[in-house]
């Protein structure tokens, strides 16, 4: 192994063979770096040693040394690959928030971690959620790097996050396009389900829509979901460069934001979108959700919200914590509605609309929102 090294920061770079970077497995949160990979995988080390401290986003090959939870890695076109033990792996640095899983933040060293989400996020986990089996351990073995430095995927990312500006999305047109948001309760509420309905929906009754996710953990499911409802163009977070969104400074989940608005709410070969939706991730108290929610720009910018929750009970709590927001919830759904009796529950005591998650992909229904919307402008 041809290995140099700096003995006053105690930096090692190891050159890696193109064809070597080329055969390793590439993660979904890596696509953009795997993409100029495939072009050129000349020009490439590896950097490790005790003076490195990982960033999130950071790009990071790594040993997969024991198969736990995530048995496969999400490929750059979200093919699930098969992993193996003693296979490299190519996955970016992320802190994740996920009460269904793991707790998990950025290592201070290129120290044994997980892989903590099938994405591709490496990190070390700090809690987990009792049920679900442990994190697939991996070994990294170097940071990516080229000639600029270290890999990291805002680099590599076709967007970039702007100051948070009401004004720019205004800007994009004199009749901006209705923005709708979509959150939950919790992870697995049925948030991205209810969304790829209502993007359907509108379809179906002729509107052009875009989609985006916010905040979350980066995946390739729920952009594929809003591309397979009917979307026209679909961005999430890590298109900005994120691998996840979970303890990003709050200017930049702002500016995320809106820059998620602008750029969805843009005139695509001389169309512009009649509705843009926007998934923001996990529950209402989570930490950059709940710091949204109160933001004087979440009003500005989104005109109404539609709340999935997984309960009756969570529904209307719920909806209690966004009316004192002064958040216009437009409807309830999400997985609620997968209970006939829960449904009944829940209807039975909200001052909302409830509506089933697939009726969402009903024209009328759909489309009812939007009317809605119009009533109250």
């Amino acid at each position: 192994m041809d290995l140099s090294s700096n003995a006053f920061d105690g930096e090692c770079r190891e050159p890696i063979a193109p064809a070597r970077l080329a055969r390793i497995p590439k993660a979904y949160t890596t696509r953009f770096v795997a993409e100029s990979i495939n072009q050129d995988a000349t020009g490439y080390h590896l950097l490790s040693g005790d003076s490195i401290k990982p960033q999130a986003g950071d790009v990071v090959i790594a040993r997969v040394t024991e198969i736990g939870k995530h048995a496969r890695l999400e490929s750059p076109v979200s093919r699930r690959q098969l992993l193996f033990p003693g296979q490299e792996i190519m996955v970016a640095y992320g802190n994740r928030y996920a009460p269904d899983q793991f707790l998990a933040y950025v290592p201070e060293s290129l120290e044994p971690c997980s892989l903590i989400a099938g994405g591709g996020i490496a990190g070390a986990v700090k809690e987990m959620h009792a049920s679900i089996d442990a994190a697939t351990s991996i070994e990294p073995i170097g940071l990516l790097a080229d000639e600029q430095g270290v890999v990291n995927l805002s680099r590599f990312a076709p967007l970039s996050v702007d100051a948070p500006s009401v004004a720019a999305v205004n800007a994009v047109g004199s009749a901006r396009p209705r923005v709708i948001a979509v959150l939950g309760t919790s992870m697995n509420s049925g948030k991205s389900t209810t969304l790829g309905c209502l993007v359907n929906g509108l379809t179906n009754a002729g509107l052009n829509v875009a989609a985006g996710k916010a905040t979350g953990t980066g995946a390739g499911n729920d952009p594929n979901l809003f591309h397979d409802g009917g979307a026209t163009r679909v961005v999430d977070f890590t298109d900005f460069g994120y691998p996840t969104t979970f303890l990003l400074d709050y200017e930049t989940v702002r500016g995320l934001l809106s820059s998620m608005i602008q750029e969805l709410s843009a005139a695509v070969d001389g169309t512009a979108p009649d509705v843009v939706v926007i998934e923001i991730a996990d529950g209402v108290y989570q930490g950059e959700t709940s710091r949204l929610l109160a933001d004087p720009i979440y009003a500005s910018l989104v005109d109404a919200t539609i709340f999935a929750a997984a309960d009756a009970l969570g529904a209307v709590a719920g909806l209690d914590v966004l009316q004192r927001a002064k958040v216009n919830v437009a409807a309830v759904s999400g997985l609620v509605t997968a209970s006939p009796l829960a449904s009944a529950e829940a209807q039975s005591v909200l001052p909302v609309q409830l509506i089933n998650t697939y009726d969402l992909c009903n024209a009328e229904v759909a489309q009812g929102i939007i009317d809605d919307l119009a009533v109250r402008a």
